[in-house]
């Protein structure tokens, strides 16, 4: 389904519409640059595949995308790139459940 116009959704509901539209013909959806409805989303485990991209600089503040509460999850390297300037792009395909962690 490609949506033509703006839709608003309020949080309350946002979990509903989004089973709905990956339900639906299409099934993918795209949010860029939302880290307050990313973070729901991989919380309540509707995100499939994330794109994150580095850029080669440290900023000492500003918003985490995941804060320290927030819900493990595990992830599997689809494909890695890096443009020109030194900005890389990986996308990881969310596995779900806890990642196995190393132990010492």
């Amino acid at each position: 389904m490609r949506l033509t116009t703006t839709t608003h959704v309020s949080l309350d509901g946002v979990e509903a519409a989004v089973r709905a539209l990956k339900d639906g013909p299409d099934g993918e959806l795209l949010v860029p640059g939302s880290g307050v409805l990313v973070r729901r989303l991989l919380a309540r485990g509707l995100v499939d595949r994330m794109d994150l991209v580095v850029h080669p600089l440290v900023v000492g503040q500003g918003t985490r995308l995941f804060p320290d509460a927030g819900p493990d999850a595990a992830l599997e390297l689809e494909r890695s790139r890096t443009t020109a300037r030194g900005v890389t792009i990986q996308t990881y395909r969310v596995t779900g459940g806890r990642p196995g962690y190393a132990r010492s």
